[in-house]
């Protein structure tokens, strides 16, 4: 079932993976944070620059354009993941601004709960600017080899504040809208995303 599921993912949506099952690496104190502020409350990221530098640099431009700001929570699957960072209300797509990034999935970090991937197609370099948060351990995602089919979706942050809202998101009703499968069917927002040092 899980591995209906990630296919169904790896299918619809951009993802970057992992490579060995090991612990997230300990973050360093200046770890650069980034808030979510959604409709259902704050949620605060660590990123892991050290780990996914190109990942982590990619995800930060978008922030810093607004980027995030209004987009939805567009992809739940209680007891998987739930993604954003590509459609705004109605389902209507975003299109990113920037290429796509390199998969830094052999990173060493893994999909374990709380943590952020990037999103992409079944191309292995394909990451824009959609991301999922993990709601429980998912080593299908991981990093198991460099064949495509294998390659997993790359960690480069953690939720370490705000996760009981992102278990809020997880636990909201869902439907189909168009094509798309899992989308809430009350919206949630991004209404504002901004690292930490630029709050106001």
């Amino acid at each position: 079932m899980l591995r209906t599921v990630f296919f169904a993912l790896l299918l619809i949506f951009p993802i970057a993976a992992q490579a060995n099952p090991g612990a997230p690496a300990q973050p360093v104190d200046d770890s650069p944070t980034v808030t979510l502020e959604t409709t259902l409350g704050k949620i605060v990221i660590e990123l892991y620059a050290d780990k996914a530098p190109v990942t982590v640099a990619n995800f930060r431009r978008y922030v810093r354009e607004s980027f995030y700001d209004s987009l939805l929570f567009h992809r739940v699957i209680n007891g998987f993941v739930v993604q954003g960072g590509g459609f705004t209300t109605g389902m209507t797509p975003r299109q990113p601004t920037h290429p796509a990034i390199d998969n830094e999935a052999g990173n060493g970090l893994v999909n374990k709960r709380g943590t952020l991937s990037m999103a992409r197609t079944y191309l292995v370099n394909s990451a824009t600017s959609q991301f999922f948060i993990n709601l429980s351990d998912n080593p299908a995602l991981d990093h198991q080899g460099n064949d495509p089919a294998r390659f997993g979706y790359a960690v480069f942050g953690r939720v370490v504040a705000g996760m009981e809202v992102v278990d809020k998101i997880a636990a909201t009703a869902t439907r189909t809208v168009g094509g798309h499968r899992d989308v809430p069917a009350q919206e949630i927002a991004i209404i504002k995303a901004y690292e930490n040092s630029a709050e106001k």
